[in-house]
C-alpha cells in the first residue's frame, strides 16, 4: 500500500489497506499499484470532522446545546 497515506493519516498501513478495500477512501490503481492524492485523504479525514457543542448544565441537567 501506502506508507505515505498511512502517516498522513496518523493510522497504521493495515488501516489503509482495510479502507481501501471496503472503498471508503478515493484511490487511483495504477498498474498493480493502489495510489493516492492528497486531496482525496483530506476530503476523507474532513468526511469525519465532528465540531464540538457546548453543554450548558444545570441542577444535574443539561438546559441547553450549542
Amino acid at each position: 500500500m501506502s506508507p505515505e497515506a498511512a502517516e498522513y493519516l496518523l493510522t497504521s498501513e493495515r488501516f489503509i489497506r482495510r479502507l481501501v478495500a471496503e472503498r471508503r477512501v478515493v484511490f487511483y490503481k495504477v498498474g498493480g499499484h493502489v495510489r493516492f492524492a492528497a486531496a482525496d485523504l483530506e476530503s476523507f479525514v474532513q468526511a469525519g470532522r465532528v465540531d464540538p457543542i457546548e453543554i450548558r448544565w444545570c441542577g444535574g441537567r443539561v438546559v441547553s446545546l450549542r
